[in-house]
């Protein structure tokens, strides 16, 4: 079989960086580059944590790395009455207790530059999978206008039909760090599949899994889990009162490699970029009555034990 070809472009984050090493060691899974952007955390903090996870892992093949300079909003998530950060949930370094060690890169490849440059090299090959904002996607279309239309496949992780926001009560945190870039690639004519917050949500890791996994991983990634998960685990608890942790990341990647596992529907999107209650909220046309053209593929059901069996047997092997 040959490996599917996918760049992922995130802002680990500690989910972002469970999918980053999922994927780096999937064999069904080529890396082809890891582009660090602006979000969860700020760009040049993301370049260096995918950086170091990249490092971690060392895999047999080396995907290419894209480095950013964008630094992102101090972003706080509402729930309710309280007010959390994204350091709050994720640890000031991004992921955890797991603490970043790794000399900057010498020659770093912009983001952009370097997505426009390999689906150029590479067109219709590639699948990119975005765990952050779109940032980089839409910096990249204006590099290369074609960008989009060579991929082979693009899949979002962000947004959300039906339910509630996370970073504010109508917005998902990925869309609203970059409401122009999300509208301006969400709402092109290239094909192109949305994983929504109410979807990517319903995948949960409870702690028995995770010591499961742990104990039956290679030491390499069993230690590396180690420093990522327990620190949300507790931070969810504390914060939240959740016991169990959420994987939005996790099921995206896992919509790339398992499709199966989803179901999907052809809907029609829009990004409000200027309400002062709604910027960034993922606006989609449900009416009776169709009036919009169908713009996007949205999952809309998942096996999310199917999604837990995917990681636990890829981390295992």
């Amino acid at each position: 079989m040959v490996p599917q070809k996918l760049i992922i472009d995130a802002d680990p984050g500690i989910g972002d960086a469970l999918a980053i090493v999922l994927a780096l060691v999937d064999p069904e899974i080529e890396v082809v580059a890891i582009t660090a952007v602006g979000g969860m955390v700020s760009g040049r903090d993301a370049t260096r944590n995918v950086q170091s996870i990249v490092d971690q892992i060392d895999p047999p093949k080396w995907p290419r790395l894209g480095s950013s300079r964008v630094l992102c909003a101090s972003l706080n998530v509402e729930y309710g009455a309280m007010s959390i950060s994204p350091t709050d949930l994720h640890g000031p370094s991004g992921l955890g207790d797991f603490q970043p060690k790794t000399a900057e890169l010498h020659h770093p490849h912009d983001s952009p530059k370097l997505l426009a440059d390999l689906v150029r090299e590479s067109p219709n090959e590639i699948t990119l999978l975005t765990l952050g904002p779109l940032t980089n996607v839409a910096r990249a279309c204006e590099r290369s206008p074609e960008f989009l239309g060579q991929l082979g496949a693009l899949v979002c992780c962000g947004g959300s039909v039906t339910a509630d926001g996370d970073v504010t009560a109508a917005a998902e945190f990925n869309i609203f760090a970059d409401p122009e870039a999300a509208r301006f690639v969400l709402r092109s004519p290239a094909s192109k599949t949305l994983v929504p917050l109410e979807i990517g949500t319903k995948v949960k890791l409870t702690l028995d899994q995770l010591d499961r996994i742990v104990e039956a991983a290679d030491v390499t990634i069993s230690i590396l889990l180690r420093e990522l998960l327990p620190f949300a685990f507790r931070a969810h608890h504390e914060r939240l009162g959740q016991e169990s942790l959420a994987l939005q990341e996790l099921a995206a990647l896992t919509a790339v490699m398992h499709p199966r596992l989803f179901e999907r529907k052809a809907m029609m999107i829009d990004v409000e970029t200027s309400g002062e209650l709604t910027r960034g909220m993922t606006v989609f046309d449900r009416r009776g009555i169709q009036q919009w053209q169908t713009n996007i593929d949205v999952l809309c059901d998942i096996d999310a034990q199917g999604v837990i069996d995917y990681l636990t047997r890829t981390i295992i092997r």
